[in-house]
């Protein structure tokens, strides 16, 4: 095997290998995500093109929700599903239960800024300390 060759197969640039593994549609959303910031690899922001090799630590944020993987398999095609498990070992933290989420208050999009009414009762909600009153 050629030395080229060699380094190919002990090391991908990052984003071909998260879209290769399946933590991105396409090869263009996985390079857009790591230009935006939302790659890090071994707790550095990463560029598309920032190689990664077995065992690096690759924190994803897709979503809303973050996605730690640590690479256990260097690929730079597309595999199955199957075989992308294989390639990553997944330490994402679990998601939050869906009585947590339903207590989470929410606006609805492009309602505008809270009322000064809706911001204290959400402090008041999550508990956090008005200001004292005057009397």
């Amino acid at each position: 095997m050629a030395p080229a060759e060699q380094a190919a197969a002990t090391q991908a640039r990052v984003d071909s290998w998260t879209w290769s593994v399946r933590l991105f549609k396409t090869r263009s959303a996985a390079a857009e995500a790591c230009r935006g910031g939302h790659v890090r690899v071994n707790g550095a922001a990463a560029k598309p093109a920032q190689q990664v090799r077995h065992g690096d630590e690759v924190r994803i944020r897709v979503g809303g929700v973050e996605r730690i993987v640590i690479v256990e398999r260097i690929v730079t095609k597309r595999v199955s599903a199957t075989i992308a498990a294989q390639c990553l070992i997944d330490r994402s933290p679990p998601p939050p239960s869906r009585e947590i989420l339903a207590t989470m208050p929410r606006r609805d999009r492009g309602s505008g800024r809270p009322t000064k009414r809706e911001r204290r009762e959400t402090d008041r909600l999550l508990g956090r300390d008005t200001p004292p009153t005057e009397s």
